[in-house]
Formats: structure tokens, C-alpha cells, sequence
């Protein structure tokens, strides 16, 4: 192995040790109540390894974030292709939308980040970030294509409805141990769009 490939390895395993460190430190004693030093002795590093990386804690929080929203622009990009008719077909067959399983999945891949994160301690403009940007463009894949740029303020007010809804769907799931698999959630949040008031709310 070459030398650069040997760095490229200890890098990757100075990230791992931080991320973890972060998300433990987050969950004790929330955001604000750690450093660059308490960090660096969870993980088992010096400072100066950080500092070849980071230039604080913030920056070390925003690149994880970062990192988990780049792994997510892939899945906003297919929502955008859905139609209509997809989803009556799945809806009749009562089959979950495979976009939204693969969603989940990845979601359970970044659950203990993503956890400390939307938990009470964590930090609460990564969660309107995930509102914002994947709980928003879920919504308006799910719509019909005429509304998708209407101007019309109801629309909004429906999206941004449903937008903060799916946020406490995911938060939920992950505060509760990811217990119902990726099929179930793709179902439940299909069911969730789709129910009309006084109907059963079983799934």
C-alpha cells in the first residue's frame, strides 16, 4: 500500500473516532457543553490532528452535517421524476414506494447522528434543514405535477404542512430505535399523505 494510502486510511479513521465522539459528547451534556479538548480525549486523539482537519467544533459539525445532506441530495433529485400514476399503481397494489424504502435505509444507515442531532440536545437548524430541503421535496414528489410550482399560498401552507409532519415521522422513528423496518416507514408515510379524516387510521 502506498503511503498516501496509508494516510488516507488514518484520516478516515481520525473522522470515525471524532463523529463518534461528537454524537456521545452530544447526547451527555448537548452541543454547547463540550470542547475541541473533550472531544479529542473521547476520541483519543491529539489536537493537533483535529486542527490538521478542522479549524473548531463548528466546522468539524458542519462537515458531518454537510456530508449527511450530500448523501441525500441523490434521493431528492428522483423524487422530482415521480408521477401520479406511480403511486396509484403502488397504492392499489399496496406495495411501499421503493424511493422511500431506499430513503429509510439510508436514514437507519446515519441513525446515531442523526438521532443526537434531532434530539434535545442536539442542533435544531440541522432539523429545519431536513424540513426544509428532504421532508419538502418528499412532499412534493408525492404531489401531483400541476402543484409542484403553483404560487397558490394554500399549496405552500400544505407543503410546509406535511413537511414538519415527515420531520416528526423521522424523529419519531429514530427516538424510538428504528424498531419498524424501511417497507413499513415508505408505507406509513404513504398512509400519512394519502388518509382522509374519519377514515381508520390503522395501516
Amino acid at each position: 500500500m502506498t503511503s498516501d494510502g496509508c494516510t488516507d486510511r488514518r484520516i478516515a479513521r481520525s473522522r470515525r473516532a471524532l463523529r463518534a465522539a461528537l454524537i456521545a459528547l452530544t447526547e451527555e451534556r448537548g452541543l454547547d457543553g463540550f470542547t475541541v479538548n473533550d472531544l479529542c480525549a473521547r476520541a483519543d486523539l491529539n489536537r493537533g490532528t483535529f486542527y490538521n482537519h478542522f479549524r473548531d467544533k463548528d466546522d468539524l459539525l458542519a462537515q458531518l452535517e454537510d456530508e449527511v445532506m450530500g448523501d441525500l441530495r441523490q434521493f431528492r433529485g428522483e423524487m422530482s421524476k415521480l408521477t401520479l400514476l406511480d403511486l396509484a399503481k403502488l397504492k392499489v397494489a399496496r406495495e411501499p414506494l421503493p424511493l422511500l424504502v431506499e430513503l429509510f435505509d439510508h436514514l437507519r444507515e446515519q441513525g446515531d447522528f442523526l438521532c443526537a442531532m434531532l434530539g434535545p440536545r442536539g442542533d435544531a437548524r440541522f432539523g429545519q434543514r431536513l424540513r426544509d430541503t428532504l421532508c419538502t421535496d418528499i412532499i412534493l414528489g408525492l404531489l401531483h405535477e400541476r402543484y409542484r410550482s403553483d404560487p397558490e399560498p394554500f399549496v405552500g401552507y400544505y407543503v410546509a404542512f406535511y413537511a414538519s409532519a415527515y420531520l416528526g415521522v423521522i424523529t419519531r422513528w429514530l427516538e424510538r430505535g428504528m424498531q419498524e423496518s424501511s417497507e413499513d416507514m415508505a408505507r406509513i408515510v404513504m398512509r400519512l399523505l394519502f388518509i382522509k379524516p374519519g377514515e381508520s387510521i390503522k395501516l
